[in-house]
């Protein structure tokens, strides 16, 4: 009211009329026209967080950009980054949720104990992988199969192959890139569920010819390859299109190269392996078991 009334009066006797000091009046116009120090660093802080969501695709909470934030040098607390990212409409990408399929196997298929139940905290990377498959769907190919092989302990995804059908090849090409890039002792342990690409004699026999044991969960029991499903879970909703369709095998491939290869194993941060990377975390171990050995 005074700003509308000094067009015609004095502030002073505007001021006066009304009971009110000119400063304080003076003092509130000063607010209005400029931002608070809180304020102005909300509006900084914004900017970082948007940087950051926009960087990883969308697929960042609050909980991982405040992580990224402190990485970045700029300390402030969760509740914080959860607010300003509710009041500006930023939110990740939301989790599909996990619809169970009973695996079928047939009844002359060679069937593994679960080893893997029995195994206490592993002490490094390659003593177990965990796989699955899962399907994903292209515009030009129509349903196809997604295999993956996870290192139980540092959760990186050490070999995957996407083809037009679930055959036992499927998962032996997945082998095979895993063993490309990993060196595992023999011993290592191979959980799965019972799938007929696991329980094939071939693929038995050739686990046994690399040392490798199996692991398969109980029939039906789809939770005992908790990681796995995590892992599926996460892809399907930080990777497929809004449509949830891939515009063709090709385009399928190569997204999920730039996902896993890319995004997944060396940037995106893990909640269980303290907010690290795969890569990172391995690195992680790797430093920490060299200056325990010495």
């Amino acid at each position: 009211m005074i700003r509308q009334l000094s067009a015609h009066y004095p502030v002073r006797d505007i001021c006066e009329a009304l009971q009110l000091s000119r400063s304080g009046y003076y003092a509130a116009v000063q607010r209005e026209a400029a931002p608070s120090a809180r304020e102005q660093a909300n509006q900084w802080l914004v900017e970082q967080v948007r940087s950051i969501h926009e960087e990883h695709q969308h697929r960042y909470g609050s909980p991982r950009i405040t992580v990224e934030l402190k990485a970045n040098g700029l300390c402030c607390s969760e509740n914080r980054v959860a607010r300003l990212m509710h009041r500006h409409g930023l939110k990740a990408k939301a989790k599909r949720a996990f619809r169970p399929r009973t695996t079928v196997h047939a009844k002359e298929d060679l069937v593994a104990p679960n080893r893997l139940q029995d195994l206490g905290p592993l002490p490094s990377i390659n003593k177990v992988w965990v796989s699955d498959i899962t399907y994903l769907c292209t515009r030009d190919a129509g349903w196809c199969y997604l295999a993956a092989i996870m290192d139980l302990k540092s959760r990186k995804i050490v070999g995957w192959s996407l083809e037009t059908h679930m055959k036992s090849s499927l998962i032996g090409k997945t082998l095979d890139r895993a063993l490309a890039c990993r060196l595992p002792a023999p011993g290592l342990l191979l959980h799965s569920d019972r799938g007929c690409q696991y329980t094939s004699r071939d693929f038995q026999q050739r686990l046994k010819s690399l040392g490798i044991l199996p692991s398969m969960a109980q029939s039906g029991y789809c939770y005992d390859n908790a990681a796995m499903e995590a892992f599926w879970s996460t892809l399907k909703s930080e990777l497929l299109p809004h449509s949830g369709i891939f515009a063709s095998l090709a385009t399928a491939r190569i997204r999920l190269f730039e996902y896993i290869e890319i995004y997944y194993n060396r940037k995106r941060r893990h909640s269980s392996l303290g907010y690290m990377s795969p890569e990172n975390y391995e690195k992680h171990l790797q430093t920490t078991q060299s200056i325990s050995q010495n």
